[in-house]
């Protein structure tokens, strides 16, 4: 763990240098410790890829004391199962209005679209970080097979809920915006709403698994405005 001040009320534990689970967990399993044993200054955490930025209050406490609790509540060894999260199942419509880059996918993989839903929907993603957007969960883990390079354009606003792949990630849109990933599929839950107390289903460490649903599954669950 490498740990290294950022302006005068951060400071920044990097627990390695590549995108990877074993790494992420490393994040996670320091996250939970910092809550487990609170210490007095410390205002927030923001888990990201690698690394765990820890705000603290300047008028309580300062980097060397951040630093070395830092260093306290670091594990020697490192149990991954601590930080296994939660899985959550988020249901998805596939293509269609619901995802119009679907067949695009599809045809530059050689497969056909039902195929990529069997893939994409077949296992479970870890989520990284969130970020970009409020709620927008940084997945890890898919299938090569589906990767998808974004957009050349851009475009200028995607419905809340969208699902898309970036590249070798995917996503969920939790809120209408700009962005340039491969829309292939749409959830029917809201899944961030400012006047719901900023609750999410999911939160850093957890996992997400797709569930496929039809159109009319997807608008009767519209209709109950989960989350």
């Amino acid at each position: 763990m490498k740990i290294k001040a950022v302006g005068d009320r951060a400071v920044l534990a990097e627990m390695g240098k590549t995108i990877s689970e074993s790494v992420n967990r490393k994040v996670m399993e320091l996250n939970q410790r910092i809550a487990a044993f609170p210490m007095e200054g410390i205002v927030e955490t923001v888990p990201a890829f690698c690394s765990l930025l820890v705000y603290y209050d300047p008028l309580i406490t300062d980097f060397e004391s951040v630093a070395e609790f830092l260093k306290t509540v670091s594990p020697a060894v490192w149990e991954e199962k601590s930080s296994s999260g939660n899985v959550i199942s988020i249901p998805v419509c596939y293509g269609g209005e619901y995802g119009p880059d679907l067949s695009y996918v599809a045809e530059r993989a050689g497969l056909k679209e039902e195929e990529v839903i069997e893939i994409h929907s077949g296992r479970d993603y870890r989520i990284y970080m969130l970020g970009f957007l409020p709620g927008f969960p940084y997945l890890g883990g898919m299938d090569e097979r589906i990767m998808t390079p974004r957009l050349n354009v851009p475009r200028t606003l995607i419905p809340a809920g969208s699902v898309g792949i970036g590249g070798e990630q995917t996503g969920i849109y939790p809120v209408d915006s700009p962005g340039g990933w491969q829309l292939i599929g749409r959830t029917p839950w809201k899944l961030f709403q400012w006047n719901n107390g900023l609750k999410m289903p999911y939160e850093a460490g957890d996992s997400i698994r797709f569930c496929p649903i039809s159109p009319k599954e997807f608008q009767q669950a519209e209709k109950e405005a989960r989350w």
